[in-house]
């Protein structure tokens, strides 16, 4: 067996003193989200310029409480695009799953919930919903989940007997 060879870093991190200067103000004000003070400190800790602690990936991650890979990476974003590259967590519009019903398959959705439950039945359920949204065309496909769902979080569900609070609220006099 060969010895490892010793790891000859890609992305090297050379702040200069404004971006020192502003990494260290956000980490010092306290206002920021915890992952972006911890990619701030990261960068501190693995700055190889003259001001700068030059700490490897392990003691970085060590120190911070982090993995080396989060090291690693916060590294690359900040060589390949800069500190606002590195601080600020993007989202990939890729990566998202599409959304099964928008605007008008969920209104579809709610008045079929609110109308009159099918012959023989004495209220919708989530099984009978689920197959009625596909026969009637309103989604390709749909589980009862995400139907129980996108009722919950507009409140509109009559199967459900609570408003969306888990509380128990007592009925009004009549």
């Amino acid at each position: 067996m060969t010895a490892q060879q010793p790891v000859t870093k890609k992305y090297i991190v050379r702040l200069s003193t404004e971006e020192r200067d502003r990494l260290n103000a956000l980490i010092q004000k306290g206002k920021c989200p915890a992952r972006q003070a911890l990619k701030a400190r990261i960068l501190l800790k693995a700055d190889a310029s003259e001001a700068g602690d030059a700490w490897s990936d392990s003691q970085v991650a060590e120190a911070l409480d982090t993995s080396p890979d989060t090291v690693a990476r916060t590294r690359q974003q900040l060589v390949e695009g800069g500190v606002d590259a590195a601080l600020i967590r993007k989202h990939s519009p890729n990566s998202a799953r599409k959304r099964i019903f928008d605007g008008a398959a969920e209104a579809k959705l709610i008045a079929l919930a609110c109308s009159d439950p099918p012959k023989g039945r004495a209220r919708w359920t989530l099984a009978l919903l689920e197959a009625s949204v596909v026969e009637l065309n309103i989604v390709d496909r749909a589980s009862d989940n995400t139907i129980g769902r996108t009722l919950k979080k507009t409140r509109s569900s009559r199967i459900c007997k609570s408003n969306g609070s888990s509380r128990h609220r007592p009925m009004p006099p009549s």
